[in-house]
């Protein structure tokens, strides 16, 4: 037992109702479990308790014993004042008190227990990995309704440390959201700073101009600073060097990889291909916004890298011929992680929940993602079919599961509280 399992009986009121008395004796009636707080304070309120014949409304304070009011010192905090009833597992105090008190431990299921016991002490890919086949079908697929909505919102909050930092411009935090999908997991943080060294309005000037896109990208990233031979090389190289002196830029501090990286991931082809699409495509987001068909923005985004880069990975090596186009993984992720997110927080802040709706209905016409979280789900029989089912097992992973969060988890809740 702890406090948070003693929280979740008491919200749901999961223990034996009949004939609820205090330690005393005195009849309690339960009409309002109350608000759970997770703040300072009584962990419920708003509460209405009728004990004996008197009715009353406050808060209600849980703890495993009563004697943790005195250990926690909240006869001395003027935030337990308006608590009307101690609720906890086990009485270890006989000496009355001024608050009654409901002791719970004799009303609890012992099969409720022994569960959340499995659950937390699971070591297996998740802690339900042997019941989660027993979870009806609706309650999953409205739980992973919910996962990627909270996903989602989620990533809002780094779309909303974007606009803080650049005034409200949400074509620029596009531009930066984009930059970061295409460094993938490894050189995100090194492209995102990239885009932000290089404004919207800087890039605009030059898209006609795909070298100096090119040499703008390159050269931000530390990329231009070698020894060249090749002519190409050294044109971006000049380019950049121009650029560089005209916008008085400095190149990021953030280093790029290119260790255990597939070379098509190098991030020398993947700024080109970003470089490819800045010279397609302009004021994309507003696009978006207006645009229903995801296929057509699918469209938007494949690109071809320059010329040179059909030859070459890197700025030095000369390989095969392979055009470097934006493939279709690449745009699916480009969908699931910039487009989506931005997308369902342009709605949340704008009040326009139909840009909310079409977040979701776009992931729900993705691909899903396929990694190892997703084929463990599959592995347990779940259905994986788009990218809405992808971001919730990924959510649900490693925001509830790994966190052993089951008390908060739809699956963990109906599985807690079933009869058998």
């Amino acid at each position: 037992m702890n406090e948070q399992l003693l929280q979740y009986i008491w919200q749901f009121q999961y223990f034996n109702t009949r004939s609820l008395a205090t330690t005393e004796g005195i009849p309690v009636q339960v009409l309002n479990v109350g608000m759970l707080n997770r703040n300072q304070g009584p962990d419920f309120e708003h509460a209405r308790i009728r004990i004996d014949n008197t009715l009353w409304a406050g808060s209600v304070e849980l703890h495993l014993k009563t004697s943790d009011w005195n250990r926690h010192l909240h006869q001395y905090d003027r935030n337990y004042r308006k608590v009307i009833l101690h609720v906890v597992y086990e009485d270890d105090d006989p000496a009355p008190g001024s608050l009654p008190v409901l002791e719970l431990k004799t009303r609890v299921s012992g099969s409720l227990l022994s569960r959340y016991a499995e659950l937390c002490n699971a070591r297996s890919f998740i802690p339900c990995e042997k019941l989660i086949a027993t979870v009806p079908e609706i309650t999953l697929s409205v739980w992973k309704s919910r996962l990627v909505a909270e996903r989602l919102i989620r990533k809002g909050g780094i779309v909303e440390d974007y606009l803080e930092a650049n005034h409200r411009h949400w074509e620029e935090s596009f531009w930066w959201l984009l930059a970061k999908n295409f460094g993938l997991p490894v050189n995100g943080d090194a492209f995102e700073a990239i885009a932000r060294s290089i404004p919207l309005r800087l890039l605009a000037k030059h898209k006609l101009q795909i070298q100096q896109l090119e040499a703008l990208l390159l050269g931000q990233g530390g990329l231009l600073n070698d020894i060249f031979e090749d002519p190409y090389p050294l044109l971006l190289q000049r380019e950049y060097r121009f650029l560089q002196k005209k916008y008085n830029l400095q190149p990021v501090a953030h280093a790029v990889h290119f260790l255990r990286m597939r070379p098509g991931s190098f991030p020398t082809v993947r700024l080109a291909q970003l470089a490819a699409v800045i010279a397609s495509a302009t004021h994309l987001f507003s696009k978006i916004i207006q645009e229903e068909s995801l296929e057509k923005v699918r469209e938007w985004f494949k690109a071809d890298a320059n010329d040179f880069w059909h030859y070459h990975y890197t700025l030095t090596v000369q390989g095969t011929h392979r055009i470097k186009s934006i493939g279709a993984s690449m745009i699916d992720n480009i969908v699931i992680n910039t487009i989506a997110p931005l997308l369902f927080a342009y709605g949340n802040v704008y009040g326009q929940y139909t840009l909310k709706e079409k977040a979701i209905r776009w992931l729900e016409e993705t691909k899903p993602e396929k990694n190892s979280i997703t084929k463990g789900f599959e592995c347990l029989g779940l259905s994986n079919r788009s990218a809405m089912d992808s971001q919730a097992f990924i959510e649900l992973k490693t925001r509830y599961c790994d966190e052993r969060r089951c008390l908060y988890c739809a699956a963990g809740n109906y599985l807690l509280k079933r009869e058998k």
